[in-house]
């Protein structure tokens, strides 16, 4: 039908798109010196996942949607292939996310420890942090925890079992969302309080006239002071105000979408095996597309929060012409 072509149509658009842009991003930051620095390395990280993404896991999954019934008829080998690294990439971007939405949190909360040295080595303990948890989760089903291939229905998906199925959500999704929940929460209360305690810093003028006379030496000399007063920036927003409040815009738009995309992929996952309900096909390949496009949907965020990429993105091109 032609609804189908559409969607068909829509959803390799989609697949090409987040290729191609987070292919951009990785080029940029390659290209750029300046950007061979925190936080970049962690864009960096999260853009390689995306990538991965667009181009191991989506077109293996665009190519089960077209099959008759949603059958997996590429064999177990490729079956398990695509589910490892379904898993991988996608619990990799989750934490890669949430790992950018922490060094925004330090770099605003803690900025005289959070130094440029404390950051690269927290940054690079995140990201390898996030690449050992992902790849953790996604073998456990080929150390035999649960089955990914079923060969009398041609099915493929990720493994069922009950426990790895609370253990993989829990470690892919459930529990960066609680981190990135409160980080935000965090932000936000610091921003507010920041705000608030600037229209407090006022120090009342002083007197008419204030006189400050000598000890009782000769002659007596006395120093008169008229309408003194000091007064912190109270007409405009300080540069650190302004820093933790498009930190806390950036933060709060990028969890907002990735919670979006997500949850309510991992709240079928979960309760699916856990209840043997039977959510229809359709629905599941909804919520795993729309999970996916938020790999599409990352370096659309952070870099608009950046004139750096923009101006990069342009002499990039410029460059190449």
């Amino acid at each position: 039908s032609i609804f189908t072509v559409l969607i068909l149509t829509l959803l390799v658009l989609l697949t090409v798109a987040t290729f191609l842009w987070n292919l951009l991003v990785l080029a940029t930051i390659l290209r750029v010196k300046a950007f061979h620095r925190v936080p970049h390395n962690l864009v960096a990280s999260t853009a390689v996942s995306d990538v991965l993404v667009a181009a191991l896991v989506m077109p293996l999954s665009l190519v089960k949607e077209l099959s008759a019934g949603r059958r997996w008829r590429l064999g177990r080998e490729l079956c398990l292939v695509w589910v490892s690294f379904d898993v991988l990439c996608c619990t990799a971007s989750i934490w890669n996310v949430t790992a950018i939405a922490l060094d925004r949190y330090w770099s605003v909360t803690r900025q005289l420890q959070y130094t440029l040295l404390a950051r690269r080595r927290i940054s690079n303990v995140m990201i390898a942090l996030t690449w050992l948890l992902s790849a953790a989760i996604s073998l456990a089903p080929l150390m035999g925890w649960g089955e990914t291939y079923s060969p009398e229905q041609e099915r493929c998906q990720v493994s069922q079992d009950p426990s790895y199925t609370i253990v993989s959500t829990g470690g892919a999704f459930y529990l960066p969302l609680c981190v990135v929940l409160f980080v935000y929460w965090k932000i936000y209360k610091a921003s507010k309080f920041h705000m608030g305690g600037r229209r407090r810093n006022a120090v009342e003028p002083m007197p008419e006239a204030a006189q400050v006379k000598e000890a009782s030496q000769e002659p007596q000399m006395v120093f008169t002071a008229r309408r003194a007063a000091i007064t912190f920036q109270t007409d405009g927003e300080t540069w650190r105000e302004q820093k933790e409040k498009k930190a806390a815009l950036m933060v709060g738009i990028l969890i907002g979408v990735f919670v979006l995309c997500w949850i309510p992929f991992f709240i079928t996952e979960l309760i699916s095996p856990l209840c043997s309900c039977n959510i229809p096909p359709v629905w599941k390949s909804i919520f795993l597309w729309l999970g996916y496009s938020n790999s599409f949907f990352n370096p659309l965020i952070y870099t608009a929060f950046n004139k750096n990429y923009n101006n990069a993105f342009k002499n990039l091109f410029v460059k190449q012409r």
